[in-house]
């Protein structure tokens, strides 16, 4: 199954004329010097932050009957804010328990891709990773949390540096089994420093 992500037409030319007026607006001058090329990096990294990449959606037959948590911890997070426009950075953990399908693990980071390179809010994208899972590969469980650093936290307003804020949403097994549940919580808490009271920072 090929993914590809909808596309919303991404005008790099016009985000440029935008990031030069953007600029002026802040007394950013454009048009000699070291920030004669800002306007354009500048249309093209949000270009980047905002664009996920098209990947095939790999799984195989749980011939052998596996039935025991499958996880991947720490990938990579990066999105933006939708509020500011910032960037918030981090990790994600990511399982399931295996039904009669299992999925090729680096596809666990292409589906966080999938949702993270768009406006965001951290809830969100954890429950969309944690529910297009549940969906597309029909797993007995599926857990995410998401541990990110909110540069409009950070940089801006109450500017708490070093703050994490954790979120995470758990499906099936892994929210209805306490042995399950508190599996996935554990091992997701030596990966960093989330712990099972939820979403804090």
């Amino acid at each position: 199954m090929r993914v590809v992500p909808p596309s919303e037409g991404v005008d790099v030319v016009a985000a440029e004329r935008a990031a030069t007026a953007f600029l002026a607006a802040f007394g950013v001058p454009t048009d000699t010097g070291p920030t004669a090329d800002t306007p354009r990096r500048m249309a093209r990294a949000y270009a980047e932050m905002l664009s996920p990449r098209s990947f095939d959606l790999t799984t195989f037959a749980n011939d052998e009957g596996y039935d025991e948590l499958v996880l991947a911890r720490g990938i990579p997070v990066h999105s933006v804010c939708e509020h500011h426009m910032l960037p918030f950075v981090g990790t994600a953990h990511v399982g399931f328990l295996p039904g009669e399908r299992i999925l090729g693990l680096s596809k666990l980071a292409r589906v966080v891709e999938l949702f993270a390179r768009r406006p965001q809010v951290q809830e969100r994208l954890t429950k969309q990773v944690a529910d297009w899972l549940q969906t597309h590969l029909q797993p007995r469980g599926v857990g995410v949390v998401i541990e990110a650093e909110h540069m409009c936290m950070t940089l801006r307003g109450v500017r708490a540096g070093g703050t994490s804020t954790v979120t995470s949403s758990l499906l099936g097994c892994l929210r209805d089994d306490p042995r399950s549940r508190a599996e996935f919580l554990a091992l997701t808490t030596s990966a960093g420093s989330y712990g099972a009271g939820g979403r804090h920072g």
